[in-house]
């Protein structure tokens, strides 16, 4: 049996929602092992005079915990 882990983090990217996502990805597979999964929880974006400056991510990250 194994036990999985849920921790909520948020990221943003001046490139896009993806970018975003992958940043959020990639900062805690620094920490985190046994990442099995990234659920995109809601998007958001920052926008200065009527154009998009900053793409921002609340995801939910899912690992793996060792027995």
């Amino acid at each position: 049996m194994s036990t999985l882990k849920v921790i909520e983090v948020l990221s943003e990217s001046d490139k896009g929602w993806e970018d975003a996502a992958q940043q959020a990805l990639s900062k805690a597979a620094e920490t985190i092992q046994n990442i099995k999964s990234i659920y995109i929880k809601e998007m958001e974006a920052k926008v200065e005079n009527n154009s998009i400056t900053r793409y921002r991510i609340n995801a939910k990250i899912t690992f793996e915990l060792k027995s």
